[in-house]
């Protein structure tokens, strides 16, 4: 069975780092497309970025030069690097795997202050 446990979230400054962690078990993360996705209030799910099994990460347009994402085998654990945090990023961030992509985690909660 696939299990995603997000962590890493917080409470920081605009202007700020967070980085995300995705610990994956059930599977092998580096053999399917990963992806991170967010949601903040009142708003639907949206996509933010994805690490294809082959291929170059890409990213949605809002993060685009601020968010990175890895992945470490020996951990089967990914990643989500936020840099220059800003109000909007402010949401609750969820990694998923592409082909399992009804498994979700309980999502890790970031809120940035202006």
């Amino acid at each position: 069975q696939v299990q995603l446990v997000e962590s890493g979230g917080g409470l920081v400054q605009t202007g700020g780092s967070l980085r995300l962690s995705c610990a994956v078990s059930g599977l092998f993360f580096r053999n399917y497309d990963t992806r991170w996705f967010r949601q903040a209030p009142g708003k639907q799910r949206e996509w933010v970025a994805s690490m294809p099994s082959a291929g170059f990460t890409n990213y949605a347009e809002p993060v685009k030069g601020r968010f990175t994402m890895s992945g470490d085998n020996a951990k089967n654990t990914v990643y989500l690097q936020m840099n220059d945090l800003k109000p909007e990023d402010t949401a609750v961030y969820y990694c998923n795997i592409l082909r399992f992509s009804t498994n979700w985690g309980q999502g890790t909660q970031v809120t940035v202050s202006s």
